[in-house]
């Protein structure tokens, strides 16, 4: 059986200081309902700088600059360990947030983006330089009068553009009266496209693979667009696939909460399995309603404000190639309306379900990629160490099937485990930071077999008090099995079969 592969990971951060005070949800509720807080007169001096987003480990590990193992023993906050890190990194980038607000202007198709001519004049040598792939759009990037705006930012007619500080620019309102096409979700519309637009880049770069060969792209991010008549119509993956030049693409959204690119990942999975696509892009812009959504429990602990990046990614499955990592489409497991919300069903029915239909042990998995939670920034909100207690659950299971002994456990961790390096983008943390350095450890690596899971909290909608997830298997490509087993043609199968059939009859005959 020719299972798909993966062929590509890019992973993109934009450090985004100016959007944490005017646009992340902890920021603007507590300005709307306490607006003379010691946390907003404290928050500026506590948000780190460029250079020490870049060169803040975690967010190395993020753009494959360095091995997530490397923080296995490193104490935390990690925040504190001197590091120099670079803004490209083997799997992406991080930018910086003048860039990523004249990208806005070159990712919005009804110029509802206007940015100062000052702003602009300083901007544009950079983004020529830095994103050659988009020069068909550069004409978009122009700069403007922007005096009397604060006019339109009191009325809510527009959503103000900030760097350093300073206004810069504003996002225009796309209707009079829908709620759905208001300056504030046409901001962070615009966010999620154009944060994926540079996800896309970043994995064409990184795979080498040619962006003609794209057929299909599914977003998966946190954020849906419409209108008062459709309010999550869509579409991202097309919107983002335009930008990326992607001309041979059609797409469409996937949503989920945080278990989405799972779900993204397994239908991308099945298109390629099924042969309806040859080559799909799974990729998810980032959100910037969870930027400093943990700032004052962070300030409270002396610590910066460590939510401070709007994260992407995007992944590339293809037809099996004999060289990457295959996805095990028959191994999937999945959280069924009847699992139930128990911590121990949930992980039951990720963990054992893939395995059992292929007689597998959870120790004959290498290594889980679960949510990839960054301590650093879960430990001090009180939601503890989130990779740290997926694994432990997994061992105590392992230990509970008679797979390894308890006193195997820590052991158990260390050798399957990973520690957290993901920022809290809710769709970024499910599995998926890890798939960079997964082609390497399947292909070039000692690693055989993987497992990515991925689990979301539904009852956030209000729709379900359901939990959701699900997990697949990842294994080294056969290679040379597979090759063989396809080198035979069509008409070599054919002259297999006559000579069979003469067999037989012959052998009739003789009787």
């Amino acid at each position: 059986m020719s299972f798909p592969v993966f062929r590509g990971a890019g992973y993109v951060l934009v450090h985004t200081p100016d959007m944490i005070v005017k646009n992340g949800t902890t920021c603007t509720i507590e300005q709307e309902i306490n607006p003379d807080s010691e946390f907003l007169k404290e928050i500026k001096a506590k948000i780190r700088s460029y250079e020490e987003v870049v060169n803040y480990i975690p967010n190395q590990v993020y753009i494959g600059n360095v091995r997530p193992e490397f923080l296995a023993d490193k104490k935390l906050p990690w925040c504190e360990i001197e590091h120099k890190g670079e803004r490209y990194g083997k799997f992406g980038q991080i930018v910086p947030e003048d860039e990523f607000l004249a990208l806005m202007q070159i990712c919005d198709a009804f110029e509802l983006v206007k940015l100062s001519n000052e702003f602009v004049d300083n901007v544009k040598t950079k983004i020529e330089e830095n994103y050659s792939e988009l020069k068909d759009f550069f004409h978009i990037l122009v700069g403007e009068d922007i005096s009397g705006s604060e006019e339109l930012l009191e009325n809510h007619i527009a959503q103000g553009l900030y760097f350093e500080d300073k206004l810069v620019g504003y996002v225009k309102r796309a209707h009079d009266v829908d709620v759905n096409l208001s300056a504030h979700t046409m901001f962070e519309n615009l966010v999620v496209k154009t944060s994926g637009v540079i996800s896309a880049l970043e994995v064409l770069r990184s795979s080498g693979v040619d962006k003609d060969s794209i057929d299909y792209v599914i977003e998966c991010s946190e954020e849906a667009c419409g209108d008062m008549n459709q309010r999550g119509g869509g579409n991202f993956a097309k919107s983002i696939a335009e930008m990326a030049g992607l001309t041979n693409a059609s797409g469409s959204d996937t949503r989920g909460f945080c278990a989405a690119p799972a779900h993204a990942l397994t239908n991308a999975a099945a298109l390629v399995k099924a042969g309806i696509h040859k080559n799909v892009m799974v990729v998810a812009g980032g959100a910037s309603a969870k930027l400093g959504m943990n700032a004052k429990d962070h300030l409270k602990k002396g610590l910066p404000v460590l939510e401070d990046v709007v994260g992407g990614f995007a992944v590339i499955i293809s037809e099996n190639d004999g060289v990457n990592p295959i996805i095990r489409t028959d191994l999937v497991g999945k959280h069924t309306v009847g699992t139930g919300s128990a911590p121990q069903a949930v992980m039951t029915s990720l963990i054992t379900q893939g395995l059992d239909r292929d007689g597998l042990k959870i120790p004959d998995v290498d290594i889980f990629s679960v949510e990839m939670q960054n301590p650093d920034i879960t430990k001090p909100a009180g939601a503890g160490n989130v990779p740290e207690a997926n694994y432990k659950m997994i061992g105590a299971l392992a230990a509970t099937r008679g797979e390894i002994e308890k006193k195997e456990l820590k052991d158990f961790i260390a050798n399957h485990g990973l520690p957290g390096w993901a920022p809290t983008q809710g769709h970024i943390p499910s599995g998926v930071p890890y798939v960079g350095f997964m082609i390497d450890d399947l292909t070039v690596g000692e690693r055989n077999r993987a497992m990515i899971v991925g689990k979301g909290s539904l009852f956030l909608g209000r729709m379900t008090n359901l939990f959701d997830g699900l997990s697949f298997i990842v294994e080294r490509n056969p290679g040379e099995q597979e090759e063989q087993s396809s080198s035979i043609s069509k008409d070599e199968i054919r002259k297999i079969i006559a000579e069979s059939m003469r067999n037989i009859a012959q052998d009739m005959i003789n009787e």
